[in-house]
């Protein structure tokens, strides 16, 4: 398809005023979509249309666009972040679809994400999961040699893997039991796995999972799902060691 050619697409779109009012799909039909744009550049001209014409536009949530923020929270075809693997929604273009398709759009579906309105959720219990977390204890005074501190380098690859998680809750959109695992047990283990998280080892991972089950999130029961739908790739071994790391903390 060539830079002047464009696609036409049907949009199903979800929208809901409030967690209090009942939602339903909209559908919105574009001729105008060059296959180039983002996903979000998309709903970008499709609010516009919507503009031009006096209509309210629809809310989705967004920051950097570049797949580091997790803003972008969007199930596309049934798929949190759509059919790219470790690609965040933002990062999608309108070439990974067909002229003519049509495209459904909804928001993150999970208990513990209550609905602000149309495909913006309150994500806001993944920021209690992490304050719950607490602090680190390490000094803030000179910077320490770069060999202070002898880390194998297996560990500090694994804790940094765990450290990418831009906490966005494809993992809990995508788990049958909406679970928070992958996103809790990924920011418990980046800790874990490096000495400068081992004062506060114990008290952190059982007031972070404890947190967790708080906030209504469902149990884990080992579907995957969440390691298929993370834009950063995150493993579920990530789970594994939150579990171990919370019984050898009660114990």
């Amino acid at each position: 398809m060539s830079n002047n050619e464009t696609m036409s697409l049907t949009l199903k779109i979800w929208r809901q005023k409030n967690q209090n009012t009942k939602g339903f799909f909209e559908e919105h039909k574009m001729d105008d979509v060059n296959p180039h744009m983002s996903f979000l550049e998309m709903l970008d001209l499709l609010n516009e249309h919507l503009m031009q014409d006096q209509k309210e536009p629809i809310e989705f949530d967004h920051d950097c666009r570049e797949g580091i923020c997790g803003s972008c929270n969007l199930v596309i075809n049934g798929v949190a972040h759509g059919p790219e693997m470790r690609t965040a929604a933002c990062q999608l273009h309108m070439r990974k679809f067909n002229d003519g398709d049509t495209i459904t759009i909804e928001p993150w579906r999970a208990e513990a994400f209550p609905m602000i309105k149309d495909l913006v959720v309150d994500r806001s219990a993944f920021d209690r999961i992490m304050s719950a977390g607490g602090y680190v204890s390490v000094g803030t005074g000179n910077a320490p040699d770069a060999n202070a501190i002898p880390i194998p380098k297996q560990q500090a690859d694994q804790a940094m893997d765990y450290a990418v998680c831009i906490g966005c809750g494809a993992c809990v959109a995508s788990c049958p039991n909406s679970s928070a695992s992958l996103f809790t047990g990924a920011k418990i283990s980046q800790f874990a796995n490096l000495p400068q998280g081992e004062p506060e080892r114990k008290r952190r991972v059982v007031a972070m999972v404890e947190q967790m089950e708080k906030e209504g999130f469902g149990d884990c029961s080992n579907y995957a799902e969440c390691e298929a739908v993370c834009p950063v790739g995150i493993s579920i071994s990530a789970i594994a060691e939150m579990r171990r790391e919370y019984m050898k903390a009660l114990i």
